[in-house]
């Protein structure tokens, strides 16, 4: 464990000093918490911090990682809506653009390497891109995902009602079913209501 931490630590230095950034404490523990997640059972986790504190920044490059250290990972971003999913994505793909640790894994045909979907340079045989984003009324049927990242699930447009919070945790349930066996999934947000689905 202590291992993975320390590459994936590096990592996330060595991008925020590629960007003119230091690592503040903070990211520091979330990082150790998504590692954990990863690696220990169940491999579940919600992360909840408050706006604005670089949660998603430090998820996007741990995603990178998880790419770099296993290049055959399938990954899902699920967001309230396609478009913030595809932002996570498109951070995704600026890292590995960008990152020294990534330059092997660039395509040297991009055939899947947009806002949406993205494939690295990897082992054949795999069906599903690498990164992977849809909205939560999206189509994820079919799918099959190692990693799973709920990223803002719940806005006040999927949560301002009773029933739309039943409906979001209905449509949640599904994920059980896309993910591999070994898989983990992650949540990560800021509560909207008091009967928040980050309760349950």
């Amino acid at each position: 464990m202590t291992i993975m931490y320390s590459s994936a630590l590096e990592f996330l230095n060595e991008w925020n000093e590629i960007i003119g950034l230091n690592t503040p404490s903070h990211h520091k523990k979330i990082l150790r918490f998504l590692v954990d997640i990863l690696e220990i059972p169940p491999r579940r986790g919600l992360l909840l911090a408050f706006r604005h504190s670089g949660k998603s920044s430090v998820v996007g490059i741990f995603a990178a990682w998880v790419l770099t250290m296993r290049p055959r990972t399938r990954i899902l971003i699920l967001s309230a809506e396609t478009n913030l999913s595809s932002r996570m994505v498109s951070h995704i793909k600026h890292i590995l653009e960008n990152h020294p640790k990534c330059r092997e894994m660039l395509p040297t045909v991009k055939k899947e390497w947009a806002s949406h979907r993205i494939t690295i340079a990897r082992p054949i045989g795999i069906r599903e891109p690498s990164v992977i984003c849809q909205g939560i009324a999206g189509n994820i049927t079919g799918l099959r995902s190692d990693l799973v990242i709920c990223d803002d699930v719940e806005v006040p447009n999927t949560s301002n009602t009773a029933q739309k919070r039943a409906n979001l945790r209905e449509r949640l349930r599904e994920l059980d079913f896309i993910l591999s066996p070994d898989g983990a999934m992650i949540y990560i947000g800021t509560p909207h209501a008091v009967d928040t689905i980050y309760k349950s």
